[in-house]
């Protein structure tokens, strides 16, 4: 049982690594390029936000209320670009004082 449960959220997780869009956005914006993206994509929370209201607004106005799973990944996913921002601050920090360090040391053999 617990073996089928782990294989069945690995192939959840690969699916949704593959072809969700947040997923997609999120896997760009943790490469070295795209590092300094990550606190103007804070902004798509906002976005999200607006959806979630939206759908809110919908639902209170007599619409279905399946809508509220709409809801809930529209939070979620604001959620997860509100972390990356800085997240993505700190990793480029990093990246930056390796780089500057490796750049010394190159200077300092040559």
């Amino acid at each position: 049982m617990l073996r089928l449960i782990w294989t069945l959220s690995v192939y959840v997780r690969s699916f949704m690594r593959r072809f969700m869009p947040t997923n997609i956005a999120l896997d760009a914006l943790r490469t070295r390029r795209g590092l300094k993206w990550g606190v103007p994509a804070m902004l798509l929370a906002v976005v999200y936000f607006y959806v979630a209201g939206v759908m809110t607004t919908i639902i209170e106005g007599g619409g279905p209320e399946w809508l509220y799973l709409v809801i809930l990944v529209c939070i979620w996913n604001a959620l997860k670009f509100i972390v990356h921002g800085p997240v993505a601050l700190i990793q480029l920090a990093r990246v930056r004082v390796l780089e500057s360090r490796a750049r010394r040391e190159s200077a300092a053999i040559a």
